[in-house]
């Protein structure tokens, strides 16, 4: 089998609509594709000592865009996982804030310090939770509230794990602007 070779020098000719078409496809916004493909091609560069000629100039850029765009929804991805439903409940926590589930008090809990307070708060929890579709606050309930097991939780719904995340997800972010407009 013949070995290719990189040349550089036509890759803008060459490739570049094809790269364009195939990141924009992946990201849906021009901006960020015509990006991802000007990346491309400064990574290409600078890997091309390691370009063994195994496979097409344009398969191993395609190979190299595509690790690109995983890398952009990795780097959107953590910056919602950060911002997601982070909250500080006190001015004296250093902590940067936990997950909602974490500090929302049981109204069952024999702890009387803020009773008052947990029963208003559990109940615009559950006014919030009556809100989100019907699919996703039965997974956030049974994730979150009742504590089952991912497997059970997509076996009993007939779902995947990467649906029952998404769900949970998106349940929390609405659970957490909800609250925001209505309690907090």
């Amino acid at each position: 089998m013949a070995k290719h070779k990189l040349q550089p020098d036509n890759w803008v000719n060459q490739y570049a609509d094809y790269l364009f078409n195939y990141a924009v496809s992946r990201v849906s916004d021009a901006e960020i594709a015509k990006d991802l493909v000007q990346e491309t091609f400064f990574a290409g560069l600078n890997s091309a000592k390691n370009y063994k000629g195994d496979a097409a100039e344009r398969t191993w850029l395609v190979s190299i865009l595509k690790r690109k765009v995983i890398d952009h929804y990795r780097k959107i991805n953590s910056k919602k996982g950060k911002a997601e439903v982070r909250i500080n409940y006190s001015s004296d926590s250093d902590g940067e804030g936990d997950w909602l589930e974490q500090h929302v008090a049981d109204p069952y809990s024999r702890d009387g310090g803020n009773k008052l307070e947990n029963e208003e708060l559990g109940a615009a929890i559950q006014d919030c939770i009556s809100k989100l579709p019907q699919k996703q606050a039965l997974v956030f309930k049974l994730k979150t509230i009742q504590g089952m097991s991912t497997e059970d939780v997509c076996n009993e719904l007939d779902i995947n794990p990467s649906n029952l995340w998404v769900m949970v997800h998106r349940a929390r972010t609405a659970l957490m602007g909800c609250l925001n407009e209505n309690w907090f």
